[in-house]
């Protein structure tokens, strides 16, 4: 081959140039001269035949998938959404807006993401948006077949996306704005959930809804502000209510501790009291015994006084009674006691001795009278 390439160029090296050689011939000259020896020359890529049928097959197919199946290159991406793309399954940064783009066939995946808030109206006729709505579902593997055939691959748009849309409206339209943004945000969720289950169940019993997750709604900004002033006014009104606890609390511990004090202190008293009362008691029984002791011996006294002073009465009396006799036994009232028992005797016996008597009667007077002018004597 060296020597083939060394005998063309002596010749060529010892003819003369020619006068007005074409570009064309110059640039092979020139890339023969710079092929080095050993090595076949590179021919252009239009020379090569095979290479030419293969980009030309290239360039058929993709024509041909162009015009059989569009939806492989062009696709759409709605209104509302983004595209995103997928190649080899890793996340390209490429994200397109809503209209139709290109993609290259079986290489790249897209997928559409919406991106547009989800409207609806509430009862009072205010307009307010969700940013989004999160629904977690699984197809059981036993409904597979019946699902994919009566609603196709896309059957969560239908059932899911959809349906999320509806009741979200018909909970919006059938509540005020308190109740959706404040009162029943908590039960958005469970009321979304089990309405989907229910059709679900009902028309495509293989999906199961397993959560939905609904954002805080977006008002608008003044009556967010209304909110807003609310919830501070409510925040106010709370930390008033819990110092006003806080205070009571205070209070009834203070109080608290003035009864406990005070049931002490009059424990303390009733204590004291109950002692001074036994104080004055076992005093007042002492007393008494000391006076039941003094009246006792005063009693004691006067009964022997009296019982002194009685019998000394009664003797008196006696001697009284004993002088008023021996005063009365005068010879005038002798003889007319006696002449009294004469005269009320209804008989009379006379006899012997009827002057005897007369006669001691008036010895016995004389004596009375000598023995009575004796005591007078005495006294």
């Amino acid at each position: 081959m060296s020597d083939g390439s060394s005998s063309v160029e002596s010749p060529s090296a010892r003819r003369p140039p020619p006068p007005s050689p074409s570009p064309s011939l110059s640039l092979s000259r020139s890339q023969h001269q710079q092929t080095p020896r050993g090595r076949h020359p590179t021919p252009p890529p239009g020379a090569d035949p095979v290479a030419f049928g293969v980009v030309a097959f290239i360039a058929i197919c993709f024509l041909l998938i162009s015009f059989s199946a569009p939806s492989i290159i062009l696709h759409q991406v709605p209104e509302g959404h983004v595209g995103v793309y997928w190649r080899g399954g890793a996340l390209l940064e490429t994200i397109t807006t809503p209209g139709f783009h290109l993609k290259l066939p079986w290489i790249t995946q897209f997928e559409a993401i919406q991106v547009k808030d989800i409207p609806c109206g509430t009862k009072g006729g205010v307009m307010i948006s969700f940013d989004k709505i999160e629904v977690v579902n699984r197809l059981r593997k036993d409904f597979v077949y019946d699902t994919l055939l009566n609603y196709g691959v896309h059957y969560d748009k239908t059932w899911i996306y959809d349906k999320i849309h509806h009741e979200i409206n018909q909970f919006c339209s059938a509540h005020s704005l308190q109740q959706v943004y404040i009162d029943m945000f908590d039960q958005i969720d469970e009321t979304m959930k089990e309405a989907i289950q229910r059709d679900c169940t009902r028309y495509a019993p293989g999906i199961e809804i397993i959560g939905v997750r609904v954002t805080k709604p977006n008002i608008p900004p003044s009556i967010r502000r209304n909110f807003e002033l609310m919830e501070e006014e409510r925040t106010k009104a709370l930390i008033a209510i819990e110092k006003q606890k806080v205070a009571e609390k205070e209070a009834e511990t203070q109080k608290k501790i003035a009864l406990s004090e005070a049931e002490k202190n009059a424990q303390v008293s009733k204590i004291l009291m109950e002692q001074k009362l036994m104080e004055k008691d076992s005093s007042k029984r002492q007393q008494q015994i000391d006076n039941e002791i003094f009246l006792a011996r005063e009693k004691a006294l006067t009964d022997a006084s009296y019982y002194r002073h009685g019998l000394a009465l009664y003797l008196k009396s006696i001697l009284k009674e004993a002088e008023a006799n021996r005063l009365k036994l005068t010879p005038q009232y002798l003889e007319l006691r006696f002449i009294e028992s004469v005269a009320n005797n209804s008989k009379i016996f006379f006899g012997e001795k009827i002057p005897n008597m007369i006669m001691d009667q008036r010895m016995l007077r004389n004596y009375l009278d000598t023995d009575t002018t004796k005591d007078h004597l005495e006294i």
